[in-house]
């Protein structure tokens, strides 16, 4: 919030003194319904007011203006000096002016004690003083982050990577969170409030402003989320204390606030649903008939008692033998899921990966630490649409979904549960499986707990068939392409009730909140997953 302040003072022809007119102009002050505390002496004539006015506002000299009391009555110069004797008159001024409607003035009554010519105009904008300071609270932010950058040797490469690209590297952006965490614990101790720590956070993006991330609250929460005590910032903080107390956390351990995802309860009121007797004829019917328009109208009016049954701990694992037809009619499960949510919604994937997302997947990936798994899935990602590739590598939008598990790997794993690498991670997304071998077998020695896609093929560049792989079944895909059988395979997570993968976590958590706009602000997402929301949202990338 930007402001002047100065003194005006003019000579009155009629009074043998000066009348000073003390002015605090806000920038930000626009001449409608804003209230401003006067302080007149009674002795300042009407015309020195009009005066005050249209100087104030920059308004022409020229301009009309008409002043009215409380009660709508227009004040002339003979009742002016009368209502301000008064003490604590309202006056509202109306302009013709194209910049101003009306503004109010409170003409309080002059102390009695001062008796100079002086008349004060005080010019503060109350409804707006949270913002001026929600304001200049971010500018000291983004102060405060810059002077440490320049202050700290080495530091200044972070400012030129951002000047150069608009974006940080992963290794710049932990030198950057390493700088300014030293800093705040050499300046406010080892246990900084969450205000501080959320103030170095505003900082940075308010700095950098494409690190900031569009779907979040306050947009740095993948710096530091107070709600949960998580981010880059908390993550190296914890890091400093282990080290300092030996793997003794002092600060609380991230808490789950999620309330979203496949697993959320979620209202399923439509019309046309079936229940009681309706419903198990229904069912009933589903198990004998072939026809397939009257398979996706009975699935459709038996939607609502069948997510009842996905909910219940008892009855979901037989959801598949007590709904057969998910096992041989392709398109039920994108049915579903669009009446759990919307076409519009069902739709984004497939109207969005290619021309947005994959590119800059591919441009974030080029960043990182070049593998020879890495380089094949790039390599095949930028293929042009129909190029010949090689029998071990998948087609470019199979490639570009594996590479953001790289750019989202799994998180680390427990005593339970050791961390994987993306490559392992990348298996449990999508395993290929040659047309020429048992689908039975493949089955039958098939241990995972969690939906994942069978790519049936000669290789791996040419699928003839998908299938959703869940329980020992096989769901099969209506897509023939890579993308629209992964889109139906993320959506057998909510049609089916299915946690997701804790290796594919980050990278599921990224496609429902980013690309699906599933529970935005309800889901817990990883630092990581909003820091690569900010980067790919805030850059344009030309697909060629």
């Amino acid at each position: 919030m930007f402001y002047r302040r100065g003194y005006i003072g003019k000579k009155n022809p009629y009074l043998h003194s000066a009348c000073i007119i003390k002015i605090y102009v806000f920038k930000s002050i626009i001449c409608c319904e804003a209230r401003k505390g006067v302080n007149l002496n009674k002795k300042i004539v009407f015309y020195l007011f009009i005066f005050s006015v249209i100087e104030r506002f920059c308004l022409p000299p020229d301009a009309k203006v008409t002043y009215k009391d409380a009660t709508g009555t227009e004040v002339d110069a003979e009742i002016f000096s009368d209502l301000i004797g008064q003490g604590n008159v309202v006056l509202t001024v109306f302009s013709d002016n194209e910049f101003s409607d009306s503004l109010s003035y409170i003409s309080e009554k002059s102390d009695a004690s001062n008796s100079s010519s002086a008349s004060t105009v005080i010019l503060d904008e109350v409804p707006n003083k949270r913002q001026r300071k929600e304001d200049t609270s971010a500018l000291s932010a983004k102060q405060l982050v810059e002077d440490v950058l320049k202050l700290k040797s080495g530091s200044e490469a972070v400012l030129q990577e951002y000047q150069e690209t608009e974006t940080l590297t992963d290794a710049t952006r932990r030198q950057m969170i390493n700088t300014l965490v030293a800093h705040m614990i050499d300046t406010h101790g080892q246990l900084p409030t969450k205000a501080i720590r959320e103030q170095y956070a505003l900082g940075i993006v308010m700095l950098f402003p494409s690190l900031r991330d569009p779907y979040s609250k306050k947009g740095y929460e993948h710096f530091y989320d107070a709600a949960s005590n998580t981010g880059y910032i908390a993550w190296r903080m914890k890091t400093v204390h282990r080290k300092i107390r030996r793997g003794s956390l002092l600060l609380d351990s991230p808490h789950d606030i999620s309330q979203g995802g496949p697993k959320c309860q979620r209202a399923t009121n439509f019309e046309g649903q079936l229940d009681g007797d309706a419903c198990r004829e229904a069912m009933s019917l589903l198990s004998h008939t072939t026809d397939k328009s009257l398979i996706f109208q009975k699935m459709r009016e038996t939607f609502q008692h069948r997510q009842k049954l996905v909910k219940d701990p008892g009855s979901s694992a037989d959801i598949l033998s007590t709904f057969p037809r998910f096992l041989d009619t392709k398109g039920l499960v994108d049915q579903d899921f669009t009446l759990l949510f919307d076409a519009e919604t069902s739709s984004r994937l497939l109207q969005k990966w290619d021309t947005f997302f994959r590119p800059n997947v591919i441009k974030e990936a080029k960043q990182l630490t070049s593998t020879a798994e890495l380089s094949q899935l790039l390599l095949s990602a930028e293929c042009p649409e129909g190029s010949d590739l090689h029998e071990t590598i998948y087609d470019q939008e199979m490639a570009s979904l594996l590479l953001l598990i790289h750019l989202l790997p799994p998180p680390p794993g427990g005593l339970k549960s050791p961390k994987i690498s993306a490559c392992d991670a990348a298996e449990r997304l999508v395993v290929f499986h040659k047309s020429c071998c048992s689908l039975e077998e493949h089955l039958k020695n098939n241990q995972r707990q969690h939906p994942y896609l069978l790519a049936v093929g000669r290789q791996k560049s040419k699928i003839d068939h998908f299938y959703i792989t869940l329980d020992k079944h096989l769901i099969p895909c209506q897509a023939n392409r890579s993308l629209g059988a992964f889109d139906e395979l993320f959506k057998a997570h909510f049609v089916f009730n299915l946690c997701y993968d804790s290796a594919l976590v980050n990278f599921y958590t990224f496609l429902q909140t980013t690309v699906y706009n599933i529970d935005v602000g309800k889901m817990k997402e990883s630092p990581r997953v909003r820091d690569l929301r900010a980067r790919v949202l805030n850059q344009t990338v030309t697909l060629t």
